[in-house]
């Protein structure tokens, strides 16, 4: 699958990008104004992924692994603004997924990843056969990291450069697993990881995590009552602090205010669900209203103006094949 091409930016449909891990959703909420511009290409083997893209605008993801696969990748290009599970990203880190729970992060405009999904057990055997004395294998120290200036950094970012330039060359055609690499990729990400030294794994500071958990706790009472109206007061009993701290956490994690996250939440959910609703069973209406969407001429000319269609157009568009 791909979306855009190597002279530029695309606007696809958020359903599509959603589907880009092929072996998960990914769920997307935008946090700009402006609708989804991204370059990406995935290719899928018979136990392998390979994608990479570049996003111009910003959003909101999550999503969960199967419980036999992992990933591992690389972050080519972000800013201050991007984070995973409200650690900070930045351009040269490094970063490695198991399949534990829901991972969750937010991307600035302009950010570029490149990533590998494959089987888990694939992992395990690689550090068995580099660390064959070690216990459990070390999700956690092995989550996050600055790569550094040494070989073994550069070793990676070698690796997944090169993969990130076969992707966007071959153009929506089959690239060849053959001519990846993959064992040495996993061995020079893991050697480089476990070499790496505790002041070039980021932290989270305290601030940043309290923020992160007023968020959570906010979205998750957000996401349980979006058919009706949600006042301020209820959302900062739900997360547990003041009005003041919650406008705060918003602000600092993801540039919005509650209620315009809110609003953000209810139309990119809205886009989804009418996207793979078939439009002999189900309305605009309905899915509006199901969204706590009530004013439904506001909702169109907001749909509009953020995805480029009219409600209705993308209801009566097949659901693409992989995602129903």
């Amino acid at each position: 699958m791909g979306v855009g091409n190597a002279d530029g930016l695309h606007s696809p449909d958020l359903v599509t990008l959603r589907g880009i891990l092929k072996v998960c959703e990914l769920e997307m909420i935008l946090l700009g104004k402006q609708g989804p511009k991204a370059l990406a290409d995935c290719v899928a083997t018979d136990e392998m992924v390979f994608l990479s893209g570049e996003v111009d605008f910003s959003f909101r993801g999550r999503f969960s692994l199967p419980p036999a696969w992992c990933m591992l990748g690389y972050v080519h290009r972000t800013d201050g603004s991007s984070w995973c599970h409200g650690t900070p990203l930045a351009s040269g880190m490094a970063f490695t997924v198991t399949p534990e729970g829901i991972s969750e992060f937010a991307l600035a405009p302009g950010s570029s990843i490149t990533a590998l999904l494959f089987p888990f057990q694939r992992l395990l055997e690689k550090f068995t056969a580099l660390k064959p004395h070690q216990g459990d294998f070390p999700s956690r120290s092995l989550a996050l990291l600055t790569l550094s200036d040494d070989e073994r950094g550069a070793a990676v970012r070698g690796r997944l450069e090169a993969l990130r330039d076969q992707l966007l060359a071959c153009d929506g055609t089959v690239l060849n697993a053959d001519d990846v690499d993959v064992d040495g990729l996993i061995e020079a990400h893991l050697l480089a990881a476990l070499s790496t030294r505790p002041e070039h794994r980021p932290l989270c500071s305290r601030r940043r995590r309290t923020h992160y958990l007023i968020v959570q706790r906010a979205e998750d009472f957000m996401r349980q009552h979006l058919r009706r109206d949600i006042y301020m007061q209820e959302l900062c009993n739900a997360a547990g602090v003041s009005e003041r701290a919650l406008r705060y956490a918003f602000e600092d994690l993801l540039g919005l205010s509650p209620n315009r996250y809110l609003s953000m939440l209810r139309l990119c959910m809205a886009c989804r669900n009418l996207t793979l609703s078939d439009a002999s069973h189900r309305s605009v209406k309905s899915v509006a209203l199901s969204c706590g969407l009530w004013d439904l001429s506001r909702f169109a000319d907001h749909y509009k103006r953020i995805f480029g269609e009219r409600p209705s157009d993308t209801l009566m568009r097949a659901p693409p094949l992989e995602m129903a």
